[in-house]
């Protein structure tokens, strides 16, 4: 059973960045595809970084392409997002996701709901 876990989040001042991380626990055998999402109230979710849990390859979405580094370490299984340069606009709930589908992650899959697994989700907010 998959199980994912975010962690810290927080208040960042704009022009900072941040680091959040996800336990993955049970994507232990074979390859996932991992992701981070966010969301602001009333808004859909907003696809940040998808990666493949053993081929580290990362595809970063092209509204934060620049800004996001996301990894995953596969022996500790801890996948983790920075982002820099923030700004308010990127206030948000965080969200880490797996699947077991690598197509989601070659095919670049930016819909949320397509993922099977979640983690709870961490708040982010970026102050002016």
């Amino acid at each position: 059973q998959v199980q994912l876990a975010e962690s810290g989040g927080g208040t960042v001042q704009a022009g900072g960045s941040l680091r959040l991380t996800c336990t993955t626990s049970g994507v232990t055998r074979g390859d996932y595809c991992l992701g981070w999402f966010r969301r602001v109230p009333g808004k859909d979710h907003e696809g940040v970084g998808l990666i493949e849990s053993d081929a580290n390859r990362a595809t970063i979405a092209d509204a934060m392409r620049g800004r996001v580094t996301i990894s995953h370490d596969a022996k500790k299984n801890v996948l983790s997002l920075e982002v820099k340069d923030l700004t308010p606009e990127d206030t948000a709930v965080y969200y880490c996701t797996a699947d077991s589908r690598l197509v989601l992650c070659r095919m670049a899959s930016w819909k949320a709901s397509v993922y099977t697994y979640w983690g709870q989700g961490t708040q982010v907010t970026v102050s002016s």
